[in-house]
Formats: structure tokens, sequence, C-alpha cells
């Protein structure tokens, strides 16, 4: 097993880097650090634990991950941070671990891009292949759902959700759920309609985007109550897997559903 660790690195005794792992100069790898294959910790990065990262993650210089969470009622309990494998946090990202009351665990999936200043609170949970471009900050205990697109400079509010294959604009203030597949902007965020060209993208057939956009105006263009439209829209027939989890999704919402 090899690794390249700078001199001036700092790695606690109890971390556990594994094999063809490059940890740069300056670098603190903190007790509980658990580090998988081929990860690469830029100069001057600082992990602390508990904290699981899997393999194949480039963590950039400055980067501050698995810190304790900023929460006023966090007494020093032993919560986590979990991340997968072949993620992106580039400089200046700070994800902190959980807390008792949010569950304990932090999570971040895998195949993910965080760009420069990111921040994950406590408690979140970011599902795959979700991109957040500069400086979009999450507060806790917010879900983001695979696929997802959050704009620089965006933020969500706490326990707020971001569906799958959802798109945020630059700037957006995020205080209820964005519903999947949708587009979102402004503060505070308004519907823009359906993100047709990133689902086409990652191969969503055309028949099953047709459909999305006749949930879309069934459900937020027809003037009727939510619950009522929702029916419809079952009624319809509009039968994709997606529909389904966009109405799942609407059901389970407690923040509230942002609205064009």
């Amino acid at each position: 097993m090899t690794r390249d660790i700078h001199p001036t690195a700092i790695v606690d005794s109890g971390a556990i880097v594994g094999a063809d792992c490059k940890i740069g100069p300056y670098a603190v790898i903190g007790a509980h650090v658990e580090l998988g294959a081929h990860c690469q910790i830029g100069a001057h990065a600082v992990l602390e634990g508990p904290t699981r990262i899997g393999s194949h993650n480039h963590i950039f210089q400055f980067a501050s991950v698995g810190t304790a969470p900023q929460d006023l009622g966090y007494q020093g309990e032993p919560t986590a941070l979990e991340i997968g494998s072949h993620n992106t946090l580039r400089e200046f990202v700070t994800v902190n671990r959980g807390t008792v009351k949010g569950g304990g665990v932090t999570r971040i999936g895998s195949h993910n891009l965080l760009m420069a200043y990111c921040h994950v609170a406590h408690d979140c949970r970011i599902g795959d292949q979700v991109v957040m471009a500069n400086a979009a900050t999450l507060a806790g205990h917010v879900c983001i759902e695979d696929h997802a697109i959050l704009g620089g400079l965006s933020a969500v509010h706490q326990f707020a959700r971001i569906g799958s294959h959802a798109i945020l604009g630059g700037g957006t203030m995020a205080p209820l759920d964005i519903p999947p597949y949708m587009m979102a902007a402004g503060n505070h965020a308004s519907l823009h309609g359906i993100n047709v060209r990133g689902l086409a993208r990652r191969g969503i057939s055309r028949e099953t985007i047709l459909q999305i956009k006749r949930a879309y105006r069934i459900l937020f263009r027809s003037g009727q109550r939510l619950d009522d439209a929702m029916e419809e829209v079952r009624q319809r027939g509009l039968d994709a897997p997606e529909i389904a989890h966009l109405l799942d999704f609407i059901q389970n919402s407690k923040r509230g559903i942002t609205r064009p």
C-alpha cells in the first residue's frame, strides 16, 4: 500500500488513510477520520472526525471537512460525517458533522461537485451527481436529491428540500421545497417551468418529459387547490415513475411547496 503524505502534513495516529492517497503540505487529518483509497487532500485542508470518506475523492486546499456543527445546542457529542466516492470539494468548502437532535449524521453521496466556498451545514443529506456552484449554502437539515443543480450564491433554508433534477438560478433564496424537475429562481424563489434541457441531457425520454409538463400545468397553472390538482394528475393516467416521485415529494412536504 502506497501513500504520498507531505512531510509537513499532520496525520493523527488514529486516522485511517487508504491506499494511494495523496495528502498535501500542511494538511491536517484528525483522529477518527477514515479516507478511502485514491483520495487527494490539498494543502492546508482540515479534516476532523468522526468522518468517513470513500474512494477517489478530491478535496482541494483550505477546505474544512467534518468540523463541529454551527449549532448552539451542540455540546460536543460524537456526531459524524459520511461522504461517498468520486466527489470534488473545491477551495474553502465547509462541511459540518451532524447533531444529535438531527439524527447525528451529515451525508453526502457520490459523484458530486461542490465549488469554492460552498457550505453544507449539520444534518444535511446530499444525493448523487449534485452540483453546487460557488458559494451555494445549505442551512441545517436540508435534503438535496440526485442530479440537482444549485446556482452560485444560492441559499436553502433549514429543513427545506430540493427535488431531483431541479435547478436553482444564481442568487436564489429557497425558503420552501423546490419540487423535482423544476427550475426556480428569485428572492424568494418561484418556479419558472420544467428543467427540460437538464432532463433530456440525462436521458429522460420525450414522453416522460411531456407527462411532467402536463403535471406541471395541472399542479401549478390550473388554479386548483394543490390536493385537488394532485388527484387530477392521478386520474389523467400520468403514470411515469417520475410523476409518482413528484406527487410523493409534494405530499410529504413539511415546509410547503414553492409555486410559480
